[in-house]
């Protein structure tokens, strides 16, 4: 964003009466860069250069942060009914494009609301439409049993996030979960029992998720999968390790498990820099998937 661009920005959102922010997406935090006077009426703290997911989660809540910040990894013109402070808004997301633009490296974020809106007028219908919207594109990404993102859909993420993290010489972690002796689990209870435990665990899992830009997937059978952004091995290592408990505190019974008397997972962490001329996405992937039955 050059100066000239940012100075006209600066004066558009000072003088809307609506809440509004601009939050930059080729960093893998999503830094908020801009806010106007608006904003402080709905935020208490300062949002400037805070990751966007951590000042959503913090205004509306950790599912309505993860559900929008899916929305944003896509890139594409986006609106939610939310409420804050006991008054219902419509919260929209706008890509910004300049001619050099390939996609979007900046989203406009708004709140619309207050009597006479498009948030009040027809709400219920306005909402109704909102629901199926985001119920068409959920259907093509989201797992049918979990819940979680796909296979296809995970890959697409993993290697947008990839190539940000490249520029960035970032890091991406990935820790691979799968749900031991399955197998077993199937042929006691059956498949029906089966889904229900599988969705009880992605349950358990996206309760573990550190932050909002967390992105966990099915992938196929008992493995699921999540990317973070986290560069401290250790520290993935320990989140890994407290989804471990997690699934074991759920309680659910297994009586062929050879790890104990309930549903247990076990876990593989792999950290790599996005900027390895030696390795890409693909490859990395590859390589992950490759030594998951070991």
């Amino acid at each position: 964003m050059n100066s000239i661009n940012r100075k006209m920005l600066e004066q558009i959102i000072a003088a809307s009466a609506e809440p509004m922010m601009v939050v930059r997406l080729d960093r893998t935090d999503w830094p908020v860069v801009l806010v106007n006077p608006a904003f402080e009426s709905i935020a208490v703290d300062a949002a400037v250069k805070k990751p966007f997911a951590d000042v959503i989660e913090g205004l509306l809540g950790r599912e309505s942060a993860l559900e929008i910040s899916e929305a944003l990894r896509s890139r594409q013109e986006s609106s939610f009914p939310v409420e804050v402070g006991g008054q219902e808004y419509l919260l929209g997301l706008i890509p910004l494009l300049s001619a050099d633009d390939e996609e979007p490296r900046f989203f406009a974020v708004f709140w619309r609301g207050g009597s006479g809106s498009a948030a009040t007028i027809g709400s219920d219908t306005h909402h109704a439409l909102l629901k199926a919207k985001h119920r068409i594109r959920d259907l093509t990404r989201d797992d049918a049993v979990t819940g979680l993102l796909n296979g296809r859909a995970f890959r697409e993420i993993f290697h947008h996030d990839w190539a940000v993290s490249s520029r960035e010489k970032g890091t991406l972690a990935v820790v691979l979960l799968t749900l031991d002796d399955f197998d077993a689990y199937v042929e006691v209870f059956g498949k029906h029992a089966a889904d229900t435990c599988l969705r009880r665990v992605a349950q358990a899992v996206r309760r573990c998720l550190q932050r909002a830009s967390d992105v966990v997937a099915r992938l196929d059978g008992a493995q699921m999968v999540v990317l973070s952004h986290a560069s401290d091995e250790d520290g993935v290592r320990e989140f890994a390790s407290g989804i471990v408990t997690a699934v074991r505190e759920l309680g659910l019974h297994h009586p062929r498990s050879s790890s104990g008397r309930f549903v247990t997972v076990s876990y593989r962490v792999a950290v790599a820099k996005a900027d390895q001329k030696t390795s890409s996405a693909e490859k990395f992937l590859k390589a992950l998937l490759a030594d998951r039955g070991r």
